[in-house]
């Protein structure tokens, strides 16, 4: 199946046609993926069956490799910390 790539203003001003079409959708922001839209056409259960089994899979993946998730997590969280610190708000006057 082919996979739309979208930027993300477009997939937010056209959200409506993606969630009634089949096509997978990779969004994208300034050229580079950050996400997918998987559109579910009233298969509840077996997709979510089937990402279970995809997520066992993933598992057993990862620990036949011998990746620690929570390092690779940590590790996420500290790139994405650096590249782009947070903006502290002012609280709201009363």
């Amino acid at each position: 199946m082919e996979t739309a790539k979208v930027g993300i203003r477009e997939f937010r001003a056209d959200l409506a046609e993606y969630i009634a079409s089949r096509t997978p959708v990779a969004v994208t922001r300034h050229g580079q993926t950050v996400g997918y839209f998987i559109p579910t056409q009233g298969q509840v259960d077996a997709d979510l069956a089937a990402l279970k089994r995809a997520s066992k899979t993933l598992d057993q993946i990862l620990a036949a490799r011998g990746v620690d998730v929570d390092a690779v997590v940590a590790d996420f969280k500290a790139v994405r910390k650096q590249a782009r610190p947070r903006i502290k708000r002012k609280p709201k006057p009363a």
